[in-house]
């Protein structure tokens, strides 16, 4: 008995590290996506969140900004897997939820439970919370912007959460060379990169991220300054909105996009030629050429814009996602699965190439 116990243990670690290198294959992982991945295990999964998406945003049309955001700040750590939700990390130490990135600008987290919590009375153990926060994102798109997109499903959700590897997201102050180093790294384009900056125009943002384009925060006392790139008219009135001492624990915020702030549409694009950019790195979208010759063809052809956005919202829905046995299917999606609820889950390493641009549905 013993010596078949001890010729078990090797095998059943040469399983898990079959498993887990099955796990880091981008391909594998990407090919498990598909639309339609619950149609006979939970069919109505994405009625559900639809729904919960529409009550939230009936009640507060800003939460579909939220919802779009929450899905990039999810994707660009650690991959797809809802690692963003995640209130505690089973290893210690802040989560990225409570990360400066994401915290307190981050939201509807609400809106992800209240889906979740529809979706498990329907099909228990059945849906990840990854998919949830991509089905909202897609939801979201379509009550802004009347685009309507497939997403295909069956990530699974991680079981880690480190606040540190939130220096994958852009910061506002990003540089073009910033944002294409940034983006490539999740074998995202420059085009890819320049479309999705189009979320811009739906939303708000605190004084923080770009109190530095207005006021000289280092001279004392402080001094108006009206950044590069930055129309003076529309530096005046942020100046008048947010105060010099401004810091991250500031609560005021303003529209991205002053003239149509719960609307998805391209006039993101047409406000940069006008230095109505409201961070840093939304006017060097108009200064280097490349992204700048983008800029132009989004500004006079929107129906152009929203079909790439469509298509880059799938694309980057599929970077370093989990699926099959690696990680898990969470039952709350603030916290993993108690060990006893975690069968066959494997985690994947924050080093975990990203998705291949390769075979990649835009449908």
């Amino acid at each position: 008995m013993a010596a078949a116990a001890r010729q078990a243990r090797p095998a059943a670690g040469a399983a898990a590290l079959l498993a887990l290198a099955v796990c880091l294959l981008p391909a594998v992982a990407r090919a498990q996506l598909r639309v339609g991945f619950y149609d006979t295990t939970c069919p109505n999964a994405e009625a559900l969140v639809r729904q919960a998406v529409a009550a939230a945003f009936a009640r507060d049309a800003g939460i579909a900004a939220g919802l779009i955001r929450l899905h990039f700040h999810d994707c660009f750590v650690r991959g797809c897997d809802g690692s963003v939700l995640l209130t505690v990390n089973p290893g210690g130490g802040q989560t990225e939820r409570d990360a400066a990135p994401n915290n307190p600008s981050l939201r509807g987290f609400d809106v992800i439970d209240a889906a979740k919590a529809a979706v498990e009375r329907s099909c228990p153990r059945t849906v990840s919370c990854a998919d949830i926060v991509a089905f909202a994102a897609r939801d979201s798109i379509s009550l802004t912007g009347s685009v309507s997109y497939q997403v295909p499903a069956g990530r699974r959700d991680g079981r880690v959460s480190n606040a540190s590897e939130t220096v994958d997201l852009p910061p506002p102050s990003s540089t073009a060379k910033n944002l294409t180093d940034l983006f490539a790294a999740k074998n995202l384009s420059v085009e890819d990169m320049v479309v999705l900056s189009g979320a811009h125009t739906v939303g708000r943002s605190f004084c923080n991220s770009f109190v530095g384009r207005v006021w000289n925060q280092t001279a004392t006392p402080p001094a108006a300054i009206v950044d590069a790139g930055l129309s003076p008219s529309y530096a005046a009135l942020l100046r008048a909105l947010c105060p010099s001492n401004t810091t991250q624990a500031t609560p005021i915020t303003t529209a991205m996009d002053p003239g149509t702030p719960n609307v998805l549409d391209n006039n993101y694009y047409k406000l940069l030629p006008r230095g109505m950019g409201l961070f840093f790195s939304d006017n060097q979208l108009r200064v280097d050429p490349r992204m700048a010759a983008l800029v132009g063809s989004f500004a006079a052809n929107e129906t152009l814009w929203k079909e790439k956005f469509a298509a880059a919202m799938v694309k980057m829905g599929r970077i370093q996602v989990q699926t099959g046995t690696c990680g898990e299917v969470r039952l709350n999606c603030s916290v993993v699965n108690p060990t006893s609820s975690s069968s066959s889950s494997i985690e994947l390493p924050s080093s975990a190439p990203a998705v291949d641009e390769d075979a990649i549905a835009t449908s």
